[in-house]
């Protein structure tokens, strides 16, 4: 047993060193792509590191969104940028040093919050505990989101409704009917293609299937909406779906059901329970399930949009 013990404690000292030195190498590095998968590959060590601190929620979070959603943005917006000459990029080291050396500081300041703390530290896990089954849901997270918390919850919905209103508003007005700069490619490789088409599938199931056990597992509305954004990328990328087109309805419609109904539940608590947001007795699971499957929908839409990118400025000009 000790050996074992050791064995893992040896695992987990081999992830934070490499997650450390990959961090480093990220910051350090003069490549914008190498840069980009190195993020990218940050992500999904950052997703192990959640699983071996017992937090799967967040390790899922990390993967899809940390490591895959935001990891294919930086990774696409470094197609985008024009390598920088080489005596340019020996000359921005300075640059790079700072930037590591402010983030080595949020670290220690992070490592110094943390270790300090008292032990036990305050928690109010027996507090959910207690009042869980007044939500009639098994999961402690998706009560907190949805229940305890669910006030900041729609406000995050909303904020990414925002987030994709100020992504669009960088479109110039001349380019909002041109078609986007890299979906699909040019020419997509069988191998993608074919991957694409045996992944869509797969990966809709895999995130119905977090979706509907979000309510008494780890899992959920936000982790299902960027798996499908993810693949749903992934499809426009290899040509199997074609990208909507801004100006469509649909897409903007999809975009903001999920807040609407979310607040139109909460106002209806008002009246039916006495409470903005509060659930009546008897229904809080259908309910909790509802504003999480149109939240499911409304994720996907708003961070697909996001993925897909802007139209090329230069084909506006004359």
């Amino acid at each position: 047993m000790s050996a074992i013990l050791d064995l893992a404690s040896l695992a987990d000292v081999v992830l934070a060193v490499t997650a450390l030195l990959l961090g480093l190498w990220v910051i350090l590095t003069a490549d914008a792509l190498r840069a980009a998968i190195g993020f990218l590959v940050y992500g999904l060590l950052m997703a192990i590191v959640w699983i071996r601190l017992d937090a799967p929620d967040i390790a899922l979070t990390e993967a899809a969104i940390g490591g895959g959603l935001i990891g294919l943005l930086v990774l696409g917006a470094s197609t985008r940028v024009p390598p920088a000459p080489v005596a340019r990029s020996a000359r921005r080291w300075p640059l790079h040093l700072l930037a590591a050396l402010l983030s080595a500081a949020v670290a220690l300041g992070l490592a110094t919050v943390v270790l300090s703390l008292p032990d036990p530290a305050p928690s109010l896990a027996a507090t959910v505990a207690a009042e869980l089954p007044a939500t009639a849901v098994e999961n402690p997270v998706t009560a907190v989101l949805m229940a305890f918390r669910a006030v900041d919850t729609l406000f995050e919905t909303v904020v990414l409704v925002l987030a994709l209103i100020a992504f669009w508003s960088l479109i110039p007005d001349a380019s909002w009917r041109q078609p986007l700069a890299w979906l699909p490619l040019p020419h997509p490789s069988p191998p993608l293609v074919l991957l694409a088409r045996l992944l869509l599938p797969l990966v809709i199931l895999v995130a119905l299937h977090l979706f509907w056990i979000g309510a008494s597992l780890p899992g959920g509305k936000f982790q299902a909406g960027a798996l499908l954004a993810g693949v749903w990328a992934l499809a426009m990328v290899a040509g199997v779906m074609q990208p909507p087109a801004a100006t469509q309805r649909l897409p903007r419609l999809l975009a903001v059901i999920g807040p609407l109904v979310f607040f139109a539940i909460g106002l209806a608590g008002i009246w039916l329970a006495g409470d903005f947001l509060a659930y009546p007795l008897g229904v809080e699971k259908p309910l909790i399930l509802l504003i999480e499957a149109v939240l499911l929908v409304s994720v996907a839409v708003v961070l697909g949009l996001i993925l897909a990118g802007l139209p090329d400025a230069r084909e506006d000009r004359p």
